[in-house]
């Protein structure tokens, strides 16, 4: 069936699978993540012969996915989401292969190449939340975006559980110790690839630049685009810092908690809350745009990030306060997360949207990495508390710009971009 000749009904039909295509690529990519990137900070200490080495695991997967986004980005423009993810989550394979190659070699360079190839499935988690708004309308855009961000949750909270289960079959098969998990990470990103090449048939992308163009061409007039390039560049800036003060904190919470005692029970439990607020309520956020508008749910998302960093700044020497600063810091992230992507979709030209949801992500990565590394000073120079309140400037941020957008006219947008 050519893409012009699909409906309204059957435009809807294909928008549905297409979100539980991607859901399903996101839960074997959060597993493969899961699986693996835990393991990079011990692989990392263990070859380096030094734990001051071990964050380079973090930050080369986080540079990886920084790296990858505008590739991804210009292959989907090119050839559309179904080529480019696959290949992603193909080149996130090869990462955790050439992992266990690293680990067999003892090479320390080759392992950073391959968790930065490996962070490239960060990316493609990335770019699968635009490719759900690809055939969204204005009123389901963030609710078919947020279904595939809470997607992730699911894999996130199996891979890590299977470290065990993966180095035993590692070790039945002669790999070096810690390298058996990587297999799994493997399988799960190969699988992903086969979803998105093979099923997600007609592809998203490529159907709605057909679909937008059979409307150019008739009498029908084209779907209105809601702004400007202003509040495209304010839908940027919230995504990247909104990234940015999550990460920044959440970075240091379990070198904070270690050194006041906490056990390892209770910071894994405290940062799994946290990934829970992060994702689980994905969903709500998503409708919630959809009613409430995108500026009214990224300001939601600062005011749940200000309580947040509050609870933190004024219990930092409590552990259920810091676990109760984390929940609310996963959930500002997800609230700013979800309706500021949808807002960088419906505030960008069609044939635009691909490039500039690359450099969002490119942005958003960066964010989180200089977040990451910025935090570390600033928590030896003012401690954890410290931390909390300088984010409050990125948080202030946010909110200056929301301001300063709301008062400027929505101006239409060319649909050719």
């Amino acid at each position: 069936m050519s893409s012009g000749a699909i409906g309204e009904p059957g435009v809807a039909a294909l928008q549905r699978r297409t979100v539980w295509l991607l859901s399903a690529g996101q839960v074997l990519g959060g597993f493969a993540v899961g699986a693996t990137l835990s393991l990079g900070a011990l692989l990392a200490a263990d070859i380096s012969g030094s734990d001051a080495w071990s964050g380079m695991a973090a930050t080369m997967s986080t540079l990886g996915a920084a790296i990858a986004a505008i590739p991804l980005a210009r292959l989907a423009v090119r050839r559309g989401r179904r080529i480019a993810l696959s290949s992603g989550a193909l080149v996130s394979a090869l990462g955790a292969l050439l992992t266990i190659v690293a680990a067999s070699a003892r090479s320390f360079p080759l392992l950073l190449i391959a968790l930065a190839l490996i962070g490239t499935g960060t990316a493609v988690g990335l770019q699968a939340r635009f490719a759900a708004t690809d055939l969204a309308g204005d009123q389901t855009r963030g609710r078919d975006l947020s279904i595939v961000v809470w997607a992730t949750t699911l894999g996130a909270v199996i891979g890590p559980n299977l470290l065990e289960p993966g180095d035993a079959v590692g070790r039945v098969l002669g790999l070096v110790p810690l390298t058996g998990p990587f297999l799994f990470g493997i399988t799960a990103q190969v699988l992903a690839a086969a979803v998105y090449l093979l099923a997600l048939r007609p592809d998203p992308l490529l159907t709605a630049r057909a679909l937008g163009a059979t409307s150019d061409a008739g009498s029908r007039a084209a779907p209105p685009v809601h702004d400007s390039r202003a509040r495209e560049r304010f839908a940027i800036l919230a995504v990247a810092l909104s990234h940015a003060t999550m990460v920044s904190v959440m970075s240091m919470t379990p070198v904070h908690l270690l050194h006041h005692g906490a056990s390892l029970t209770i910071i894994g439990l405290t940062i799994s809350l946290h990934v829970a607020g992060m994702f689980a309520l994905s969903p709500v956020f998503g409708l919630l745009a959809d009613r409430l508008g995108r500026l009214p749910v990224i300001l939601l998302g600062q005011g749940l990030f200000a309580a947040a960093l509050t609870t933190i700044a004024l219990g930092a020497q409590s552990a259920s306060a810091v676990s109760v600063g984390l929940i609310l810091l996963g959930l500002g992230w997800s609230a700013s997360t979800v309706a500021g992507s949808a807002l960088v979709t419906e505030s960008t030209a069609q044939l635009r949207r691909p490039r500039v949801q690359g450099i969002t992500d490119t942005l958003m990565s960066l964010s989180g990495a200089a977040g990451g590394a910025l935090a570390g000073p600033i928590l030896a120079l003012v401690g954890f508390d410290g931390l909390a309140v300088t984010a409050t400037g990125l948080v202030l941020g946010v909110v200056a710009g929301a301001v300063v957008v709301s008062r400027r006219p929505a101006a239409p947008l060319a649909v050719s971009g």
